[in-house]
Parts: C-alpha cells; structure tokens; sequence
C-alpha cells in the first residue's frame, strides 16, 4: 500500500512541478528560463 500512495504523490508532484506544467504558463516558462541561465543541473522535477 506505501507503495502505491508513493507512486501517486510522484504523479502529482510531476503534474504540478513538471517541465510541461511549467511551459503552459508565462511564469512557469520565466521560471525555466531562470533555471536555464544559472546552468542548473535540472531545469524542473
């Protein structure tokens, strides 16, 4: 069973902090672009 809420907090997680999620939106994409310009390892979750 902690398997499966772990699983479904990832997919949320994804959902809301992902790499589309974030390039639906001006800020999310101004966010991105932030994250791009200080060569951070990873740009979203």
């Amino acid at each position: 069973m902690e398997k499966f809420k772990a699983k479904i907090k990832k997919v949320k997680r994804k959902r809301k902090h992902g790499f589309l999620s974030r390039m639906k939106t001006h800020n999310g994409k101004r966010v991105l672009k932030r994250r791009k310009d200080k060569k951070r390892k990873r740009r979203s979750v």
